[in-house]
């Protein structure tokens, strides 16, 4: 520590010979002395005395905050606070070499070389800028010198194996950049421009604001940086604002560059903006010119919360020139405030001479204004928390006083700093967490005209990082109309956005969504059984389809069908009343009129196959079309049969017909249909049909079809009617030219031969055909083979009987004709 300490003295030795005059502004003697440091000198020019004002209030708050201290009997009783505040100029430089004169006390002792002397001062105050706060707190820290800002923001400064001397009462960027990254959502922003400050300030808030960004959805159309001494980086920043295409721009910039930025910004005419803001400059009084509302009227950003100090104001406003005349910043702020001369110097910038009778309640400045109360109250919670740390480590009792070694060290008013929690007069609660930040609290502010024309900085909402997440909130009554700034519009109903290449995802094209799909954030596909609507924004249920009795091709194919039934049963009542005439006779009745009985349920059987499928319908519909067509064929088989055996009979000593006569011909079609009934049963019982809805052909219709179950029984019942078809076109073809005169061989040849070229015509045709077109063709196949059967088997007796009864006699029947081929 020695060694340190003499290398430390050579620096400011070396520091002082550069610069003798490093002397404090404003100084006062006590028991135990805190150091200030505030740029009270900053920039030349006109609107440095803004800054000027603002300083000198910060300054002159720290010093209210001692004296109402020492006023006190119930915080540090017998102690009394002196203090020592340095201007830095706003100069890195300068900084550095205020905080070596608070830990060394140069200034007065450059002869002391004693490596046991203790620091100066036990805590510093200060600074307002990161930058210069950052080099501060480097310069003390190892000898453990407390440092509490009341505006350095800069969330490095959070880094505790950095910085482990440094605690602030302003909350850290960190919280308000996320904040910005927030209330430029919840704004609906997406595209935003980022100015920052091209220093520890600007570049850390801005980096974590960008990664905030990114991670709430918002792009950064651009982000660049300057600093108020480069005035070619501002118009080149101006320049970036002006051919943007964002409406929203987040100036993460310090007070002194903001008005570089808004000097430009005026003189450029650049208006339409909407300005995000930082607690640097949001609620900066000095940034409210008469031209330039026109360029920050609306901004809104956060500003720290603040209280009203009780006599702090009276305090500032008593404070005279003639009191301390020997304080040459006391003078140079006199002059500033006034525009008039102190002395006679001709080293004054101003020629008329101050009367004496200049009162501060007559000026209208920062430093009078009582709306400057955020940073005030910074300032002077950071002097109570020393206080405190102080009144628990010399273990203060309210009428005790305090232990009489006064001879405490930084290093010990800097762990009871870690540990410090107070409640002000103001009624605010005062702590440090972990990194030495408090809690983050914030005010949304907006810019407004108030109702006499005057700016306003009008709170509108909170935020509070303490709170979780839903209940932090902002709260909005801006006056300003909320510009849109997107890089692309919101995509229309019915499409998606694709981002184009080589641009930030807020940047897209609207993509139409395909069928079937709607768009929320993207294109998704609606569920099975849904189906998008015509703007493509709602998923509906897709249009079910079945052959209905409604439709056109429905009530064709019931025409048919009940033509058919009405036609057999004409046919019956014919027969049956010509039921003894010798062709009707000659033809078997018996199975004649059950052949008819079972094409009057071949036609009826086709409208089970109309109508929304069911459980039931289904099942009886592909069981009655198998069982009416067995027992349809088997009666034809029999009546081939019949004619065969007739012939045979004929023949001398053939005793043939004894063996097929009317119960045999019963039993063979019974026998046949039981067959069928059988393959039905099974086919029912191990995997019967049942209704699908059928959703892979098309894409927006459901097809409510049945499900034959199991295709082996499907193809059992076809394969069985296939198999009696043919047989009977068989035996029907050997027979096709018995010498009667009326063969009813040749018509069942023909009949059975229309019926097997549809059913070999249904196979592809049903197998390919759509949804209900399959049913149709299914009903179709069913009505075809039936006016088939019906047609070619009873047209020619019908005929006899009604127009040619001339030939329905026994005689004509049993005449020979000569054989003639088909």
């Amino acid at each position: 520590a020695c060694t340190s300490l003499s290398i430390q003295e050579q620096n400011l030795k070396l520091i002082h010979r550069i610069s003798p005059s490093v002397m404090s502004s404003f100084s006062q003697e006590g028991h135990i002395t805190i150091g200030g440091v505030f740029f009270l000198h900053g920039e030349t020019g006109g609107k440095s005395i803004f800054h000027k004002m603002l300083a000198f209030r910060l300054a002159q708050t720290m010093i209210f905050t001692i004296e109402e201290i020492n006023n006190r009997t119930d915080i540090l009783p017998g102690v009394t606070l002196g203090y020592k505040i340095y201007d830095t100029c706003a100069s890195v430089t300068f900084s550095v070499r205020s905080a070596m004169a608070l830990m060394n006390g140069y200034e007065e002792m450059w002869t002391d070389t004693s490596c046991s002397r203790s620091a100066a001062v036990k805590a510093i105050i200060g600074e307002s800028g990161s930058t210069n706060t950052i080099a501060i707190v480097t310069s003390v820290g190892p000898f453990h010198i407390p440092v509490i800002s009341h505006l350095a923001t800069c969330a490095c400064l959070s880094d505790r194996k950095k910085y482990s001397n440094f605690f602030r009462t302003i909350p850290s960027d960190y919280y308000q950049s996320r904040a910005l990254a927030q209330l430029v959502k919840h704004f609906g922003w997406t595209w935003v421009g980022a100015v920052r400050s091209d220093s520890d300030y600007g570049n850390s808030g801005m980096a974590t604001f960008v990664e905030a960004a990114n991670q709430e959805g918002i792009c950064i159309e651009y982000s660049v940086k300057f600093h108020r001494t480069e005035p070619e980086k501002v118009l080149k920043v101006v320049e970036v604002i002006k051919r943007g295409t964002a409406k929203v721009v987040v100036a993460f910039v310090a007070l002194l560059e903001m008005n570089s930025l808004l000097e430009q910004l005026t003189v450029q005419n650049i208006t339409g903006l909407q300005l995000i803001g930082t607690e640097a400059w949001i609620t900066a009084s000095s940034l409210v010119r008469p031209s330039s509302y026109r360029i920050l009227g609306g901004s809104i950003g956060f500003a720290v919360t603040g209280a009203k100090i009780s006599g702090l104001n009276e305090f500032l406003l008593k404070l005279h020139v003639s009191n301390n005349t020997d304080n040459a910043f006391l003078k140079d702020f006199w002059e500033a405030a006034f525009q008039c001369s102190v002395t006679k110097e001709t080293s004054s910038n101003y020629k008329t001479p101050c009367t004496g009778s200049e009162s501060l309640t007559e000026l209208k400045n920062q430093y009078t204004d009582e709306s400057e109360i955020r940073i005030t109250n910074n300032v002077y919670k950071a002097v109570y928390a020393v206080a405190y740390s102080l009144h628990s480590q010399l273990e203060c009792m309210p009428q005790k006083g305090c232990a009489k070694n006064l001879q405490t060290e930084p290093w010990q008013v800097l762990d009871a700093l870690k540990k410090v929690n107070f409640t002000l007069r103001t009624g605010e609660r005062v702590f440090f967490d972990g990194n030495g930040d408090p809690a983050a609290k914030y005010e949304v502010v907006n810019w407004q005209l108030g109702p006499n024309g005057a700016v306003e900085f009008k709170a509108v909402g909170y935020y509070d990082a303490t709170l979780p997440p839903v209940f932090r909130g902002f709260m909005c009554s801006c006056a300003t109309q909320k510009p849109t700034s997107v890089c692309s519009e919101s995509c229309p109903s019915g499409t998606r956005k694709a981002v184009r290449r080589g641009k930030p995802v807020c940047c897209y094209d609207c993509v139409p969504c395909a069928e079937g799909e709607i768009n929320s954030n993207d294109c998704i596909p609606c569920d099975l059984e849904y189906w998008s609507n015509e703007k493509r924004d709602r998923c509906v249920l897709k249009t079910v389809e079945f052959l209905s009795f409604e439709e056109v091709m429905g009530i064709v194919l019931v025409i048919f069908s009940l033509f058919g039934t009405c036609l057999t049963v004409l046919v019956a009542v014919v027969f049956l009343a010509h039921k003894n005439t010798p062709i009707v006779r000659a033809n078997n009745s018996e199975l004649s009129f059950l052949l008819l009985f079972s094409l009057t349920l071949c036609f009826l059987c086709s409208l089970t196959f109309i109508g929304r499928p069911s459980q039931w319908s289904c099942m009886l519909r592909h069981t009655a079309f198998g069982v009416t067509f067995v027992l349809c064929i088997s009666c034809v088989l029999g009546k081939t049969i019949v004619v065969l055996m007739a012939f045979r009979a004929t023949l001398p000593g053939s005793n043939v017909m004894k063996w097929f006569g009317p119960p045999q011909q019963r039993l063979s079609v019974l026998a046949f249909t039981l067959i069928q009934v059988l393959i039905c049963v099974l086919w029912l019982t191990l995997s019967p049909p049942f209704p699908n809805k059928n959703m892979k052909y098309y894409k927006d219709k459901v097809i409510l079809e049945c499900d034959v179950g199991s295709a082996v029984g499907f193809w059992a019942v076809l394969g069985y009617i296939g198999l009696l078809s043919l047989m009977c076109f068989v035996l029907a073809f050997l027979a096709r030219k018995l010498p009667d005169n009326f063969n009813e061989a040749k018509f069942i040849t023909f009949s059975m031969l229309i019926f097997c070229a549809v059913w070999i015509t249904f196979i592809p045709a049903y197998v390919s055909s759509p949804g209900k077109f399959t049913v149709a063709v299914e009903i179709f196949a069913i009505l075809a083979s039936s006016y088939g059967l019906l047609f070619f088997i009873f047209t020619p007796k019908c005929y006899i009987i009604l127009l040619k009864p001339e030939f329905n006699s026994k005689k004509n029947l049993m005449s020979k004709m000569p054989n003639k081929s088909l």
